[in-house]
This record gives C-alpha cells, structure tokens and sequence, in this order.
C-alpha cells in the first residue's frame, strides 16, 4: 500500500486509483478515486498522521471513530463507508462519491429556494434524522445546516460530516463538549443546558429549513428566527408554524420526534398541493368565465346598435347581473 497519495495516478491498497483532489481541510484531503475491483467511483480521506503528538493523535482518532460510526448507518441519506485503511503514517477512508451541489450553493446561486421544493427536502431530512434517532443508541446529528447537505441530480438529499455527531448516552446530564455551528445549533448544544437529544437535531433542520426557504442566514443580522412570511407573504401559514414550532428556545416546547414533525410535514405537504392546484383551477374557471362575459357583452353591444332602445337597455342590465353573478362565484 503506498502510504503517501501525491496526486492523480496513486493507488491506494492495490486498489482505489486516484483521479483528483476535491477538497482539502485543516488534517484532510479528500480525492476522487476509482474502485478498481468494483469499477466504480469512490471518494478517498487522506488522513496524515504528522508529528503533532499526542494531540493530532486524538484528531486522527475522533476521524476514525467519526468513519465507525457512519458504517454502521445504512440509509440511503447517508454515503456509506466502503473501506478504512491505516498505515503508520496515514489514514485513507474511503466512501461514496456523492454527486450534486451542496444546498449553501444553491442559495448562493439562487436565493430562497420555492416552497413546494423546501416542504419536500424537508421530509427527506426528517426521514433521515429519525432514523439516526431510532438507532440503538441513537445517534444525534448536531450539525445539521445547508453546507452539509448535498442535492443530488435525482432530487435524492444526502447528510454529509458527521464531525460532531454524537450517540446519546442514558443517565448523561450533559454534553461532554459543547460543538455546533452558531445560528444553527440550539440553545442546549452550548453553555451545559442539558444533553443534547433529537429535539436538538429538530431545531437545526427548522433553521435550515427557514435559511431555505427565506434566504436569509441565521448566523448573519439579525441573527433571529422571524417567522417566514415576514420576508415573503405568499409563504404558507402552516409551514410558518411548523418552523416557529421547531425553532423554540426551550426544547419542551419544540416537536417531540421527528415522527410528530414528518406528520405536520405531509400535512403541510398535501395543503399546498392542493393549494397550488386549487389556485390553478381557479385562475383557469376566472378567464374562462371573462371571456364568456366578453362574448355576451359584444353581442349585447351589437343587439343594442341594431334594435329598439328598450331591448338593448334588457340586454345591458342582463350582461351587467351575469358579471355580477360571475364575480361573486369567482370570490367563493
């Protein structure tokens, strides 16, 4: 196995072939590789053990264990950890290659995301959040925000760094360090206010969901959560109190599981379908009905030219009740 990956044309154990790098961290290099034995794509973790003694040993070691974790996780909203392997030097963890964008680009490049599109991520990370809260022990995500999320071409999400994830541990009345990304973590994930649970993990994706869906980033001014249609009035009610719901300082107050707020989530869902297509149809039944009053107001106005005064005045009012009569349907 060669213990150091310098770039494109490395092989690591026999097997992983280096094609480029994708993206570099403080103690990391992640490479795109090619699964020889497999044929398939792969990402590659490099992994440098340097002399930083006993310090970025612990490092090394919260990556390994961060890798251990992810494995045991089989989801389809997570990648899967195909291979560790460890030299004296170095750690190669090697992974799916996720294809798409990362959702904090898709902001960047277009703003506020549509509301039917945001209500749709949203079941897919709740879904993806309750099942890592069903494990035994559960395990909580603690970072959730759009960075670590990545839209794939077929819609698919997929969670990605599970840095600061953690297993939730019975009897523990804290957090044994407090981590998080500020604007998105809650309340409790800094300053000992209890062990963070999944009523945490729910606060993070209600922010992500507001970011989402407002464009505007909760780790910039104001710095608070608004309720959503204050920045865009068109936004749906109850997806407002779903949000306000999840983002409550006091955990007590917030969605309980993510299997209360999946449901509030389809509800929510299926109203704004029926909505849009409710909206639709009615727009549709408007025109048709102006182009119908249109017509009769056209050949009242030829009937009024070419017969007795006394008919067309007939003719006039009737056009006038139909109007009325179509403009009160058109309300309801």
């Amino acid at each position: 196995m060669e213990e150091n990956v310098t770039g494109p044309g490395a092989v690591i154990d026999s097997r992983y072939e280096i094609l480029s790098e994708i993206g570099r961290g403080g103690m990391s290099v992640v490479y795109s590789a090619e699964d020889r034995l497999l044929n398939r794509r792969c990402a590659v973790k490099e992994i440098k053990r340097q002399d930083g003694g006993r310090q970025q040993e612990v490092k090394v070691q919260s990556l390994i264990q961060e890798a251990n974790l992810i494995r045991r996780i089989h989801h389809p909203a997570f990648p899967q950890i195909m291979d560790i392997i460890e030299s004296e030097d170095t750690v190669f963890i090697v992974m799916d290659y996720i294809e798409g964008k990362s959702l904090d680009k898709c902001l960047e490049e277009m703003g506020a995301q549509p509301q039917a599109v945001v209500v749709n991520w949203a079941r897919q990370l709740c879904e993806a959040l309750g099942y890592l809260h069903t494990r035994k022990p559960p395990v909580i995500y603690r970072d959730m925000k759009p960075a670590n999320v990545m839209c794939q071409p077929t819609g698919q999400l997929k969670l990605i760094d599970f840095g600061i994830a953690r297993e939730y541990k019975e009897g523990h009345t804290a957090d044994t360090v407090g981590l998080g990304t500020r604007g998105y973590a809650a309340p409790e994930q800094f300053g000992g206010r209890g062990q963070t649970d999944a009523r945490t993990d729910i606060y993070g994706l209600g922010v992500t969901l507001y970011h989402l869906v407002t464009g505007r980033n909760p780790s910039e001014p104001p710095y608070e959560i608004y309720p959503i249609r204050r920045w865009n009035p068109e936004l749906s009610g109850r997806l407002e109190r779903i949000l306000l719901k999840c983002t409550r300082q006091n955990p007590a107050e917030r969605y309980q599981s993510c299997q209360a707020l999946l449901y509030d989530l389809e509800r929510c869902a299926r109203a704004c379908e029926k909505d849009g297509a409710y909206g639709e149809k009615r727009l549709c039944g408007f025109l048709a009905k102006m182009g119908v009053s249109a017509c009769l107001f056209l050949a009242g106005a030829v009937f009024y030219k070419t017969a007795d005064i006394l008919a067309g005045c007939w003719a006039v009012g009737g056009l006038l009740l139909l109007f009325a009569v179509l403009r009160l349907l058109y309300r309801r």
